[in-house]
């Protein structure tokens, strides 16, 4: 099978039923009169009852209770479950409710209200995650609007459902949200028995008093942490690229100095710098990935022309073409889903974002090329570059998740065929960050340079596009591409706009058709 034909294989999004559980089982039906099988936890042969009550909203099966649950040693053989199982609601109310059966759950058996889904092979932790959503969704449960007394799935309305196939980037989304969630629940469950530990009986009220202000601090802090992330200039400040990062930060800097003589041109200057950066950025990030892939358009051609055997560097509009055009270059629709190039082709992709694009591009130009008395700017021209940067950057989110690693030390291990990264996290708008370190098993060898985590779990090569050095001038670390100015070799840095002659490699450019 070709490549090609296998990802047009895996990247069906939906499964027939029957081919993902082969079984289909509903829950022990046992007369509830009988005692003779009732048993304790520690008995010979007992089996745990687990009931829709049992089952919570989140899909977590409730820990085992030996003095609450119920226990009987007389249930079938055949209806024991088995982890890996799929427990559904067959009564519904709301949405349905379902759980993946863990061996921490065994022996067990689902009563009555459950149907019990067994997968013909074994499903990926990812691909039960999304079974699971899609279970509890209400297009599963939409299927019993009908009823009107109670609510019930049939069997019949189950094998006829269309499952979702893997998908490794959403799956991922998913864990994440799980996770985000159980620890915000856990920070709330904190606070809460914090607060109602203020009059325990063995406390006096200046003890407690003390020790809800000392150890309610950390819960403090951690409510204005999460109440920033509502500000987008702080997620931009804190979760962008560096140079981004950087830019904006810059444009803060510059509205806090609000009546210092020239502070408004000097504000509309560094708004309409921060907008050429984030178009520069992503378009850097997008001829970087397109080369990696295999894949081309006149607006990236046109870029390294310009660099090979042109006059002058890149600019503004450049960098527009490039993002305006890379989504209908041929190529694209192969990509796996989750590859970052289709995220970085809806960033100009409606008209909203491309008017504003072309407002700052023209208000950039303007100023560039002395058309604009920059001490007169007006409050209205400064707040419509503002807006348009903002559209921008919301626009540009995702690059919180596309994060920038410059590798500084690689070690192979031949054992365990994978490498040892020591990089840094280019996010933020400080390039002084902690050393971190993960292991990489491929495909592809790495070496000490720029590379792009993706939501595709890869690690893609930004060099010779972008480079990461300390900048000959102000000897701070730095990101730059390769520029023109007169026929000469450059190299222009995005974060602070140093520039002189190229001191990269040059036969890297020309791999890359740059030279």
């Amino acid at each position: 099978m070709s490549s090609t034909e296998q990802h047009e294989e895996s990247s069906s999004d939906r499964l027939p039923f029957e081919s993902v559980f082969d079984t289909v089982l509903s829950g022990w039906a046992f007369d509830r009169r009988v005692a003779d099988g009732v048993c304790g936890p520690a008995d010979l042969g007992a089996v745990r009852l687990i009931w829709l009550k049992n089952i919570g909203r989140d899909g977590v099966i409730a820990t085992p209770d030996p003095a609450a649950d119920d226990w009987r040693n007389d249930a079938p053989e055949r209806l024991h479950l088995r982890a890996g199982d799929i427990l559904l609601s067959s009564v519904v109310s709301g949405r349905p409710k379902a759980a993946l059966v863990q061996e921490a759950d065994l022996p067990a058996i689902a009563v009555s209200s459950l149907f019990v889904l067994r997968p013909a092979k074994p499903l990926s932790a990812e691909h039960a995650r999304l079974i699971l959503a899609f279970l509890r969704s209400d297009t599963v449960g939409a299927l019993t609007a009908g009823y009107t007394f109670q609510r019930h799935l049939r069997r019949s309305q189950l094998k006829a459902l269309e499952l979702p196939n893997e998908d490794q980037a959403l799956s991922a989304a998913l864990a994440d949200l799980a996770a985000a969630g159980q620890r915000l629940g856990e920070m709330a469950a904190e606070a809460g028995a914090l607060a109602e530990s203020v009059f325990d009986m063995n406390t006096s009220p200046e003890e407690a008093r003390q020790r809800i202000i000392a150890t309610g601090q950390l819960t403090r802090l951690r409510a204005v942490a999460a109440a920033q992330l509502d500000d987008p200039g702080f997620i931009v400040r804190t979760r962008y690229p560096y140079p981004i990062a950087l830019r904006w930060r810059n444009v803060e800097v510059q509205k806090s100095a609000d009546g210092q003589d020239d502070a408004q041109a000097k504000e509309y200057a560094a708004v309409l710098k921060a907008a050429e950066t984030l178009l520069g950025y992503s378009a850097l990030l997008t001829t970087a990935l397109a080369h990696e892939a295999g894949i081309t358009c006149k607006a990236i051609k046109a870029f390294k022309g310009k660099i090979a055997t042109g006059q002058g560097g890149p600019g503004f509009g450049d960098w527009q073409r490039i993002l305006q055009q890379i989504g209908a270059a041929e190529g694209m629709s192969k990509l796996p889903p989750e590859h970052p190039l289709h995220d970085l082709a809806t960033l100009l992709a409606d008209d909203e974002a491309e008017a504003a694009c072309r407002s700052l591009g023209t208000k950039r130009n303007s100023r560039a090329h002395g058309r604009e008395y920059l001490p007169a700017v007006s409050a209205s021209k400064l707040n419509e570059a503002h807006d348009g940067l903002r559209l921008l950057l919301d626009r540009a989110r995702f690059l919180a998740d596309l994060q920038l690693l410059d590798v500084t030390n690689v070690v192979w291990d031949r054992h365990e065929q994978s490498d040892t990264i020591t990089f840094r996290r280019l996010m933020g708008d400080h390039p002084v960050v902690p050393i971190e370190s993960l292991r990489h098993a491929g495909p592809g060898r790495i070496a000490t340079s720029l590379y792009l985590a993706g939501g595709d779990q890869g690690l893609h090569p930004l060099s010779p596009f972008l480079t990461c050095e300390k900048c000959e001038e102000c000897a701070t670390l730095s990101l730059f591409h390769a520029d023109k100015e007169q026929g000469v070799l450059l190299q222009t840095s995005l974060d602070h706009g140093h520039c002189y002659q190229y001191r990269a490699d040059e036969q890297a450019l020309r791999a890359v058709g740059l030279r």
